[in-house]
C-alpha cells in the first residue's frame, strides 16, 4: 500500500516537489539558530502588543457592524433588517501572513452588503471611528477618498491602520464569509475588485505552502535580508513584500518537508540561478472568471506588455497579475547580485563557518557603492504641497533610471529604496535656490534628517518643529524666514569601464518635463534639481553611526622636476614673456 503524501497536490505548486525527505538533526539546528538571530535582531513583537493589536481588531468590528446598521436605518431598513445585514473585517498584508514586527501597522478591509456604498463609507464611517474608540485612541485620521485604492489611515492606540473598503452582491455579511471564492467579485466595479485583491492574494498564498510554521519563518529572514540590502520597494523598481512572500511561497513548494533554515539555503540557490522572464507562479493562472469582461488576466501571449516584464512573480488569485512589472534591467542586476551574494553566505553558515548574523549586515550603497552618484530633489515651501509632489517625484524615478541605464555609458543605475526628507530655512529667495539643487547649508538644526520608506506619507511631527523655529522669534527684528521641505532620492551610478565622462543633460531634462507633466504641479511652490555628486561629497546624514564615509583620493605627487643649470643670460637679452593664467571654468549639470 503506497504511503499517502500529507501535502494536497496544490500545495506543491505547478511543477510538484523536488525533494520530500524529512529534515536532519543539524538543519532543525540551523532552523533555531535562525530563529535566535531573528529575535535578536527585534524581528518579533511581544505577546502584549500582539494582543494589543488582537483588541483594536475587535473593536474596529463591532465599529463596522454598527456603521452598517446606521447605513441601512438611514436608508429605510426595519430595524430587525438592519441588524442582520453585518460587516466583516479582514485583514492582509504583513500582519496576515504573520511576519509582522514592533511597530508594523495593519492592512485591513472593511467588507459589507450591496446597500452601503463607498460614499456612505467616508461621510459616515471616521465620525463612527472617533465616537466608538475609546477617547483619545484615534490620531491622524485621514480619509483618502481619491486614491486608487480609496483608504482611511489612523492610528488607533498607536497602531497604524490602512482600512480600504469594498461592498459585495450580498444583503448579509456574516462572520463566515471568505473572500476566496471568485463568484464574490460578480458585479463589482474597478475600486472593490482592487480593494478585495490584497486579501486574496494573502489568503490564497498561505493556502498554497505545505507548512505555514517554516513558511513565515523563512519569509522573516528573506524580507529582514532584503530591507537591509535596499532591495525592497515595489514603487522604486524591487520586489515588494507579496513577490518576496510568493518567491518563498514557491521554495516552500518545492521543499515542503523542511526547515525555515533549509528553505532559505534553497531559496538563494534556485532564485539566483532562476532563468527570468521565466515567471515564478505558485499555481496555473486562471484565465477566465466571473469578471472576464471587466478585468485584465497576466498573459503575456496576448497582451505584449506582459512579454516585456522582466522578473514575473505572479499572484495567484483571479485575477492574476503581475507583481513585479516595475523591476527594471538595473534593479534586476543587482537583485542578482545580492542573491549571489546571500548564497555565498548561507553556503558558510550551512557549513558552520559563518552565522545568520552576516546575511543580515546593512547594505554599502553609499560607502562601498559607486564613485558617482544622481541627486534627485523635490522642493516645496509649502507643507501639503511636498506631500503630493514628493509622491509624484518618487513614483518617477524608477523611469529616470530606464533613461539612464539605456546610456552606453553606464553598466547599471541602481536607485536606493528609501527617501531622505530634510526640512530648511532661509532667508532670501537665493538661499532658497541652493536649497533646491541640493545645499544643506540650511538645514533646521532641531529637525533632524528622516530616512522614508518610499511610497508612505511623511511624517508631520518634525514639520510642526520647523513651523515653530519660524513662529518662536525672540527678536522681531530678524528678518522673515522660509521653509524648505525636501525629499532626495539617490540613484548610484556603475560606468563601463574606462569611461568617465557623464554626459546626463538631455536624458535628465527629458524626465524632468516628465514628471511637470502633472496636472497638480504649482511652479511657484515646487521645484525638481538633478545633480551628479561623487561618494566623498555624499552628505553625512546618509551613514549611519560606525560607517566609514568615503575619503577624497589624494592628488598623486607630481613627479620631480630634473634641477637644470641655467647659464647666465647676456646683459641684453630680454625676458621671455609671461604666461597668462586663466581661469578653468568646468560646466555643472
Amino acid at each position: 500500500m503506497a504511503t499517502q503524501t500529507p501535502f494536497s497536490d496544490k500545495k506543491q505548486g505547478v511543477t510538484g516537489s523536488i525533494s520530500k525527505t524529512p529534515p536532519t538533526e543539524s538543519e532543525r539546528k540551523q532552523g533555531d539558530a535562525l530563529i535566535a538571530e531573528l529575535r535578536l535582531q527585534n524581528n518579533y513583537e511581544s505577546a502584549e502588543d500582539t494582543s494589543k493589536r488582537t483588541v483594536v481588531l475587535q473593536s474596529l468590528q463591532k465599529i463596522a457592524e454598527e456603521f452598517v446598521r446606521q447605513v441601512s436605518r438611514a436608508n429605510g431598513d426595519p430595524e430587525a433588517i438592519a441588524k442582520k445585514r453585518g460587516a466583516k473585517i479582514f485583514t492582509y498584508g504583513s500582519f496576515r501572513l504573520g511576519v509582522y514586527g514592533p511597530g508594523s501597522d495593519i492592512d485591513t478591509l472593511v467588507v459589507v452588503p450591496r446597500n452601503v456604498k463607498r460614499s456612505d463609507y467616508f461621510t459616515r464611517f471616521p465620525d463612527l471611528l472617533l465616537k466608538m474608540a475609546p477617547a483619545g485612541s484615534i490620531t491622524d485620521l485621514t480619509p483618502v477618498p481619491d486614491a486608487y485604492v480609496p483608504i482611511i489611515k489612523f492610528a488607533y492606540s498607536s497602531i497604524e491602520i490602512d482600512l480600504i473598503f469594498s461592498h459585495i452582491e450580498r444583503e448579509q455579511i456574516d462572520g463566515t464569509l471568505s473572500l476566496l471564492q471568485d463568484q464574490v467579485l460578480k458585479g463589482l466595479d474597478d475600486k472593490s475588485l482592487r480593494a478585495l485583491n490584497g486579501t486574496r492574494v494573502t489568503d490564497e498564498i498561505l493556502e498554497l505552502v505545505p507548512q505555514a510554521g517554516p513558511f513565515r519563518t523563512a519569509l522573516r529572514g528573506i524580507k529582514l535580508w532584503a530591507q537591509r540590502r535596499a532591495i525592497y520597494a515595489n514603487i522604486i523598481g524591487f520586489p515588494g513584500g507579496v513577490a518576496w512572500a510568493m518567491m518563498v511561497a514557491r521554495v516552500c513548494q518545492l521543499y515542503p518537508m523542511a526547515t525555515s533554515a533549509v528553505i532559505i539555503a534553497k531559496f538563494f540557490k534556485i532564485m539566483s540561478s532562476w532563468q527570468w522572464p521565466q515567471p515564478i507562479l505558485l499555481k496555473h493562472v486562471q484565465q477566465e472568471g466571473p469578471t472576464s469582461d471587466q478585468v485584465k488576466v497576466w498573459n503575456p501571449q496576448h497582451y505584449p506588455g506582459d512579454a516585456k516584464h522582466l522578473m514575473p512573480i505572479i499572484t495567484p488569485a483571479y485575477p492574476s497579475m503581475c507583481a513585479t512589472h516595475n523591476v527594471n534591467h538595473s534593479n534586476l542586476e543587482v537583485i542578482h547580485r545580492e542573491l549571489q551574494r546571500g548564497q555565498g553566505i548561507v553556503e558558510q553558515i550551512f557549513a558552520e563557518k559563518g552565522s545568520w548574523k552576516d546575511l543580515f549586515a546593512r547594505h554599502t550603497f553609499f560607502t562601498d557603492g559607486y564613485k558617482y552618484y544622481i541627486t534627485v530633489i523635490s522642493a516645496s515651501t509649502d507643507k501639503e504641497e511636498q506631500k503630493k509632489w514628493s509622491g509624484r517625484v518618487e513614483s518617477q524615478v524608477r523611469f529616470l533610471v530606464q533613461k539612464l541605464e539605456n546610456l552606453e555609458s553606464f553598466n547599471l543605475a541602481h536607485p536606493f529604496n528609501k527617501g531622505f526628507r530634510r526640512v530648511h530655512k532661509c532667508t532670501s529667495d537665493d538661499e532658497a535656490e541652493e536649497i533646491k539643487t541640493g545645499s544643506l547649508n540650511y538645514l533646521v538644526k532641531d529637525v533632524p534628517t528622516e530616512i522614508t520608506e518610499i511610497n508612505q506619507e511623511p511624517v508631520d511631527e518634525s514639520i510642526v518643529v520647523a513651523e515653530n523655529a519660524t513662529e518662536d522669534k525672540k527678536d522681531v527684528e530678524d528678518p522673515p524666514c522660509t521653509i524648505v521641505y525636501t525629499d532626495t532620492y539617490y540613484i548610484g551610478l556603475e560606468l563601463q569601464e574606462g569611461n568617465k565622462r557623464l554626459d546626463l543633460k538631455d536624458v535628465v531634462d527629458f524626465w524632468k518635463r516628465r514628471v511637470a507633466t502633472w496636472e497638480l504641479y504649482n511652479a511657484e511652490l515646487s521645484a525638481l534639481s538633478v545633480q551628479t555628486v561623487r561618494n566623498f561629497d555624499l552628505p553625512d546624514d546618509v551613514f549611519q553611526e560606525g560607517e566609514a564615509k568615503p575619503a577624497k583620493p589624494a592628488k598623486p605627487a607630481k613627479p620631480a622636476k630634473r634641477k637644470i643649470v641655467k647659464r647666465s643670460a647676456p646683459e641684453d637679452s630680454e625676458p621671455p614673456p609671461a604666461k597668462r593664467l586663466q581661469k578653468s571654468v568646468a560646466a555643472t549639470g
